[in-house]
């Protein structure tokens, strides 16, 4: 499965910082739950990424 494949998944996500000074990623889908940590500048680097994607999406939606 790719960036590119669409799946009929319905998931939530919540984001936060964790009493340890982490940024978390905690993602629900169904039974699954997955929570990811990243240290602050990990964080930011992950969201640069997505403000990045999304100018490219604005691109290819034109």
């Amino acid at each position: 499965m790719g960036i590119n494949s669409e799946r009929d998944i319905e998931a939530n996500m919540q984001i936060g910082p964790t009493d340890q000074g982490m940024v978390r990623l905690f993602i629900q889908a169904g039974d699954v739950e997955i929570p990811m940590d990243f240290d602050p500048e990990e964080a930011e680097e992950i969201a640069e990424e997505i403000r990045a994607a999304a100018q490219a999406a604005r691109i290819v939606a034109g």
